[in-house]
C-alpha cells in the first residue's frame, strides 16, 4: 500500500460503494477491513423473505492485502460465522487450508485491476451459500455463485423447505 498509494486510494473508494460497514484497519499483521459484508450486493432483485430466512444472522471478515497485492488478491477470512476447522480444503465449502474462503477458481482468475470489494461481494454469496449448507439444504456449494444465478432462491423464501 505505501508502495502503490493509487491502489491504496482505489481499494478504499471501491470499499466505500459496496461495503460501507467494513472499517479500515493498519495494524499488524496486516493492512485491511474488518466488519459485516453486506447482505444483497447484487445487481439482481434479493429473494422475499431473505431477511426472514437469515433471522438476523450476519457475516463478519477480515479481508487482509498480501504483500504481492495487487498482483495477488487479498485473503478474506471468516470472523462469525467461523467455519469449522474440518471444512478446511473441502472442496464443498469453498475453504482454503488457511480458513480463508476460497472465492476464485484458480489464481489466474484474480485480475490486479480488480479491488478487494469485488472480492467482497463474492464473500457476501459464499455465505448465503453457507446459511445453505449449515442447515442441511444443500450438500455443497455451487461451482459459480449465486451473484448472477436464482437457482437457490427458492431456499431463501421458504418454498423449497
Amino acid at each position: 500500500m505505501l508502495a502503490e498509494p493509487s491502489v491504496t486510494v482505489r481499494e478504499r473508494a471501491a470499499m466505500a460503494d459496496v461495503a460501507p460497514d467494513l472499517v479500515w484497519r493498519e495494524d499488524d499483521p496486516a493492512v485491511g477491513w474488518e466488519g459485516d459484508v453486506p447482505i444483497w450486493p447484487f445487481e439482481r432483485s434479493a429473494p422475499p423473505r431473505l431477511e426472514e430466512f437469515l433471522a438476523g444472522a450476519r457475516f463478519r471478515v477480515m479481508v487482509v492485502y498480501r504483500q504481492a497485492h495487487p498482483m495477488v488478491s487479498p485473503a478474506i477470512y471468516p470472523i462469525d460465522p467461523e467455519p469449522d476447522f474440518n471444512h478446511r480444503t473441502r472442496h464443498d465449502w469453498h475453504l482454503n487450508g488457511d480458513g480463508s474462503l476460497c472465492l476464485l477458481q484458480g489464481a489466474s482468475d484474480w485480475d490486479p485491476r480488480s479491488t478487494a470489494a469485488d472480492l467482497v461481494v463474492k464473500a457476501s454469496a459464499w455465505f448465503l451459500e453457507y446459511q445453505l449448507m449449515v442447515r442441511g439444504l444443500t450438500a455443497s456449494m455451487t461451482e459459480h455463485g449465486i451473484v448472477d444465478d436464482d437457482s437457490l432462491d427458492v431456499y431463501f423464501t421458504g418454498c423449497a423447505e
